[in-house]
């Protein structure tokens, strides 16, 4: 399947002037070397300073306006590199026998001083765990109690180490990054015994307790976390996996998402461009109907700052493509010429169910494809309410001809568009083959994007 990537810009500054930062560096191993500062930003890695030690392994870092608070990273190449949290503190000094976080030792920046230790708290649980872990391969089953035990009360701990930090340095960038990891989860024991005995409204208790409570502890409408890489995947997870997967549960929950950080510029430019790139090109079924939603409401409208010229051209293309043919609209009419020179209309079809089937027979998924949904879907539902409006793409009469012969598809309405008149390549987005629509008796579109396998599912649970 082919995907219509649309651009995601970015409009990156520095937001604070008037004061410096100055970080001092002392890294030993890299006398005479050129080191790199660097900042995350989203899921990507950008430069954003570079000098030149000295022969002691000493340089500065400095300009005459604030950095962004974040995530950053001291690099000197692929094998030798850092990262450290830029917090409110932006004067310190910064020395490293190694170019390991763990032997970081920082003095005049509290956040990036206790993110530092953190760093080496979180390796030391990572070691205990391994060493569990492996304990566990050759334990006997008394042993294992204990290990799984001992195992247990490692989360905690490190939960605990969170919220240690939000207590002691509340407000600071450091207690939110910290905190931004904890997704809280359901208590069971908060749960009726009836809950806690039947697994699937258990799973459903959890699922519905994630959903409510998914961002408590992570403040998306702080830019701050855009110059980190948890913001996307963080976003991702709940659009994906969160959120039921129904266009009319994650419209409403996308739009009030939008319009919570639309007072934040960047992260509003930011989200609302990864839906708008995710929902065209979601694998769920009917989610470009999102698409057209936030098209129009944000990028037609005027309201999408960020976007060039050229890529309000591409969304308007493919909205064009896209509104004509959404799930739960009424399929557009078309009276196209049969291959024996009669015209059909798709209206007039008299079927619990359509399949409307856009092909070419030089497609090489459709010469697997079509032959594959006449044996497996028409013929096992023909009898049963199902009829085949084919429509032949191109204007090539004898090679269309020789497709029906050879797989004997007659029993199709067959039909096609020689001088491309209808617009129906418009109309049910033809620019990929092969395309498949399936309408109800009513000629609304209930399904579509399906593969043979798919079809033949829905086509079981309807007409059987």
């Amino acid at each position: 399947m082919i995907k219509y990537v649309l651009p995601v810009l970015f409009f990156i500054s520095n937001f604070t002037f008037g004061q410096n930062y100055q970080i001092k560096v002392d890294l030993k191993s890299a006398a005479n070397k050129e080191v790199f500062l660097a900042n995350y930003y989203i899921s990507n890695i950008y430069l954003k300073d570079t000098i030149q030690l000295d022969n002691n392994g000493t340089g500065v870092f400095k300009s005459d306006s604030l950095l962004p608070q974040g995530l950053y990273k001291i690099y000197l190449d692929d094998k030798n590199h850092f990262d450290f949290i830029l917090g409110a503190d932006q004067e310190f000094t910064l020395s490293n026998k190694s170019f390991s976080a763990q032997t970081a030792v920082v003095n005049g920046a509290v956040e990036t001083e206790e993110f530092l230790k953190y760093v080496v708290f979180l390796k030391g649980l990572q070691t205990k765990s391994a060493e569990i872990r492996e304990k566990l391969k050759t334990a006997t089953e008394g042993e294992k109690k204990n290990l799984n035990d001992e195992m247990a009360k490692l989360n905690p701990l490190l939960h605990s180490y969170w919220e240690n930090i939000g207590n002691k340095y509340p407000n600071t960038f450091l207690a939110k990054f910290l905190m931004s990891n904890n997704t809280p989860a359901l208590n069971i024991s908060t749960v009726s015994q009836e809950v806690r005995n039947n697994d699937s409204l258990l799973l459903l208790a959890r699922f519905n307790y994630q959903k409510e409570h998914y961002w408590d502890n992570f403040d998306y409408t702080d830019e701050r976390f855009l110059y980190t890489p948890l913001l996307k995947p963080k976003l991702e997870t709940w659009f994906t996996k969160v959120l039921h997967q129904d266009y009319d549960r994650i419209k409403p929950e996308v739009f009030e998402f939008i319009e919570n950080v639309r007072p934040q510029k960047r992260i509003f430019q930011f989200v609302t461009s990864w839906f708008l790139n995710s929902s065209i090109n979601s694998n769920i079924m009917g989610m470009d109907a999102l698409f057209v939603d936030l098209a129009k409401k944000y990028y037609l409208s005027g309201d999408a700052f960020w976007a060039t010229p050229k890529s309000i051209e591409k969304i308007k293309e493919n909205l064009l493509f896209a509104e004509s043919n959404l799930i739960g609209k009424t399929a557009p009419d078309l009276t196209l010429e049969s291959v024996d020179g009669e015209y059909f209309n798709l209206h007039q079809i008299d079927a619990k169910y359509t399949a409307l089937l856009i092909y070419e027979p030089d497609c090489s998924h459709c010469k697997i494809f079509v032959p594959e949904f006449h044996k497996e879907v028409y013929q096992k539902f023909k009898d049963k309410g199902l009829k085949v409006f084919a429509i032949y793409s191109m204007d090539n009469k004898k090679l269309w001809v020789e497709f029906l012969t050879k797989h004997n598809m007659y029993d199709w309405i067959n039909v096609w568009d020689e001088h491309h008149v209808s617009r129906f390549k418009i109309l049910y987005d033809a620019r990929k083959t092969p395309g498949i629509y399936i309408l109800d008796e009513n000629k609304k579109i209930v399904a579509k994007k399906m593969t043979v396998e798919q079809a033949k599912k829905l086509m079981e649970s309807e007409l059987n």
